[in-house]
């Protein structure tokens, strides 16, 4: 079982920025065709945030476009996270999410890591 591993979540400030990160097994060899992230706040749907693909296509959810950078090594098969001009709305678990296509879609989570952003 390839279980993603996240990072760098914690408590910021309004217009304070944090940079999450996430990583694949050392021992997995495959690169993974595209890595992102999603968030769910408390009592709210859990949405995607940012995609990158192995070829470097990039996707972002409009509330996050310019705030957020999202970027990865794919040789280590680690995706970033950057995140600037937090604001309170942005708090919620933030998930680390890969799949890959020559595996028909197969797709991988990380256990979660809390942003919280305060007033």
């Amino acid at each position: 079982q390839v279980r993603l591993v996240e990072s760098g979540g914690g408590l910021a400030q309004a217009g304070g920025s944090l940079r999450l990160s996430c990583a694949g097994p050392d021992t997995f060899a495959t690169t993974f065709t595209e890595m992102g992230w999603y968030r769910q706040a408390p009592g709210k749907q859990r949405e995607l945030v940012a995609t990158i693909t192995k070829d470097g296509r990039i996707n972002y959810v409009d509330s996050v476009k310019d705030r957020f950078t999202i970027s990865r090594e794919n040789v280590k098969n680690v995706v970033h996270l950057q995140m600037n001009s937090l604001k309170p709305e942005d708090t919620a678990v933030y998930y680390c999410h890969a799949r890959l296509l020559s595996y028909n879609w197969v797709e991988f989570w990380g256990q979660g890591t809390q942003v919280t952003v305060s007033s």
